[in-house]
């Protein structure tokens, strides 16, 4: 299979979109596209799908099109089902028709090999069997029961029909039948939106080991790191190839920038160096010939272009003068928190300058504790206390704001009524609203948009302890790194729910685990934590690993004590002999004799440095058997 575009251009209501578009997919493309907010990647996505969208690119080359294989392409478009009254599994299981049709087909030649032994049905059902087989036929189960599971179904939901699931649950189960329908291409927009860790951790590993070809569209950097072997770079209206995953594309971009930026610099000196020459020469008459010549060295340079820099334009701001609070900042003893019972019990404190990052899957109760710690949900039990000074900025996912039919400057005016309009429009020129920006109505504003008012009104009045739940959606790349770089720097606290691994990994050096009703404090990265859960112990093992601890803890505790005695003696010995030579030293009768003295001085700094070794090793006994008892 081959789909591949050449010198192809995209133009939408008379304005060009991409000018510059080459694109070759092989069955073992697995491609990633990124670009900034608005640069044109889903745009791309649907020309590819429909192809009369391009035009001729601006290559002196014609606009060329290549299919060979007549390659099929998966799309999720819109959310829509043949069926609503369908089961959730007859939904899931109408993507192996061509099995379970043979599995039918199986069962009668069975039935019919019973009553008769034709030649002819035992053929047929070898030949039957052998394509069940090679279809997956024996494993297709096992593969939608692991998606479901993965993507947050559970048993009882199998039998729910269509109609009675939510929007981002239909959506899934739409992703679900795309992925099932094993397509030559699949194009994927956003495919880790709505989904926790645990199934975007699960959609990788089902990516890796995908037959085909798939091209993505996403934000998410770990996501398209783990799964991606080509990277479609669009800038500046231009499509540019780099081989491997994202680390790599960022290094190979900064690398060829770099080396642009000098070849440029060093032809600019090269045609100014020659033009200094002709300038010089030319009024000449016996120079004239050669100074003419070093206008024609310029003319015949391929010139090289100066290297434009990435769209890099993004907010931002220094949260650093702000107002600290204590050390103590967040105190929750017993607390039980949910909406109509308790979701999970928990004790936690928190310090000035933390920054912890909550993970788990959907509907675990990671925003639930947010908004309860935040008071916009009453407790269930227990008590949250908050330290000296404190003062919370909370982001909520929802991006719910004062009234959606206010102006930008309206909305952040309406938060900070004292403010001047000439700070105002200061503050949200921080985070890209300058000039008319400021005038555009809520209602029409994009995701992206609305996540950076939302942190504009809420960092402006710079508090010390930031709640931030889901702070990166809707942001792009770049974005997002900004959005990390200005809270990697924050000398406030922060506790923040994220579904993006990268910031998390970047950001929380602790994190809380929401998983089976309970939520576990780790004091590690992301990256470490994960590390640590593939090396869990089997829970029999973890139970001989225990025995064998507990058994090796207690031998040696009944060592150090021994040793402990040994050691006290040992001291008291040192220590007597120290005394001796002090006496000596300190005797007038040896003042006189410096030989004897300096003898004295040096047999009592080797005294002094064993006791301190003995001293140490007495210490460290003793506080292992007092941790241990």
């Amino acid at each position: 299979m081959k789909y591949q575009i050449k010198n192809a251009a995209i133009e939408l209501n008379g304005s060009t979109i991409l000018n510059e578009i080459n694109l070759d997919i092989i069955d073992t493309s697995h491609i990633g596209i990124v670009g900034r907010n608005g640069a044109g990647k889903t745009t791309l996505l649907n020309a590819l799908r429909n192809k009369e969208l391009f035009t001729e690119g601006v290559e002196d080359s014609p606009l060329e099109i290549i299919e060979i294989g007549n390659p099929t392409i998966g799309y999720l478009e819109q959310v829509t089902f043949k069926n609503e009254n369908n089961t959730l599994l007859e939904e899931i299981k109408d993507s192996y028709k061509e099995i379970t049709e043979l599995e039918k087909k199986l069962d009668r030649l069975v039935k019919k090999m019973e009553n008769e032994q034709d030649t002819k049905t035992i053929e047929e059902y070898t030949n039957a069997l052998d394509t069940f087989e090679y279809l997956g036929g024996y494993t297709y189960q096992k593969e939608y029961e692991t998606m479901l599971s993965k993507f947050g179904f559970s048993e009882s939901d199998k039998q729910k029909p269509i109609t009675s699931f939510s929007g981002g649950e239909r959506t899934k189960i739409a992703f679900l039948k795309l992925l099932l329908s094993q397509k030559d291409i699949l194009f994927l927009d956003e495919p880790t939106n709505h989904l926790d860790i645990t199934a975007i951790e699960w959609l990788e590993n089902y990516l890796k080991n995908y037959k085909k070809a798939y091209i993505i569209v996403s934000h998410d950097r770990m996501f398209l790191n783990n799964t991606v072997n080509t990277i479609i770079d669009i800038s500046y209206g231009k499509t540019t190839e780099y081989i491997g995953n994202y680390e790599k594309f960022e290094q190979q971009k900064k690398e060829n920038y770099e080396k642009q930026l000098k070849d440029y610099e060093r032809q600019q000196k090269e045609i100014a160096r020659l033009n200094t020459l002709y300038e010089k020469f030319r009024k000449k008459p016996s120079k004239a010939k050669m100074a003419l010549s070093k206008l024609h060295m310029i003319e015949r340079m391929e010139k090289i272009e100066k290297p434009r820099r990435a769209n890099e334009k993004t907010f931002k701001m220094n949260l650093n003068k702000m107002t600290p609070s204590g050390k103590n900042v967040l105190s929750c003893k017993n607390l039980e928190f949910g909406f109509d019972k308790p979701i999970a019990k928990l004790d936690l404190e928190i310090l000035q300058g933390e920054k912890i990052g909550v993970i788990g899957a959907n509907g675990t109760g990671k925003s639930t504790l947010l908004k309860t710690i935040n008071g916009l949900i009453l407790t269930k039990g227990g008590h949250i206390t908050f330290g000296f000074n404190v003062t919370i900025g909370y982001f909520d996912q929802t991006l719910k704001m004062n009234n959606e039919q206010h102006t930008i400057l309206e909305e952040f005016k309406s938060t900070y009524n004292e403010c001047l309009e000439n700070e105002a429009r200061s503050a949200l020129g921080a985070f890209q609203f300058s000039g008319l920006d400021v005038n555009k109505k809520i209602n029409v504003l994009s995701g992206g948009e609305k996540v950076r008012l939302s942190l504009c009104k809420i960092l402006y009045k710079k508090p010390n302890f930031l709640i931030l739940d889901e702070p990166t959606n809707h942001l792009d790349l770049e974005g997002k790194e900004q959005l990390e770089n200005i809270l990697s720097s924050y000398k406030g606290t922060i506790l923040f729910v994220s579904h993006d691994r990268y910031f998390t990994n970047k950001l929380a050096t602790r994190l809380l685990v929401f998983e089976n009703a309970t939520v576990t404090d780790y004091h590690c990265t992301y990256l470490e934590y994960k590390e640590k859960e593939k090396n869990k112990e089997p829970v029999e093992e973890k139970k001989k690993n225990r025995k064998k601890k507990e058994t090796c803890k207690k031998t040696e505790e009944k060592s150090s004590k021994k040793e402990l005695e040994k050691l006290e003696k040992e001291i008291t010995k040192w220590t007597n002999k120290k005394q001796i030579i002090n006496e000596e030293l300190y005797n007038k009768e040896n003042f006189k004799d410096f030989g004897k003295m300096k003898d004295l001085q040096k047999e009592l700094e080797e005294i002094t440095k064993t006791l301190t070794s003995l001293e140490e090793e007495w210490l460290k006994r003793s506080e292992f058997i007092e941790q241990n008892e």
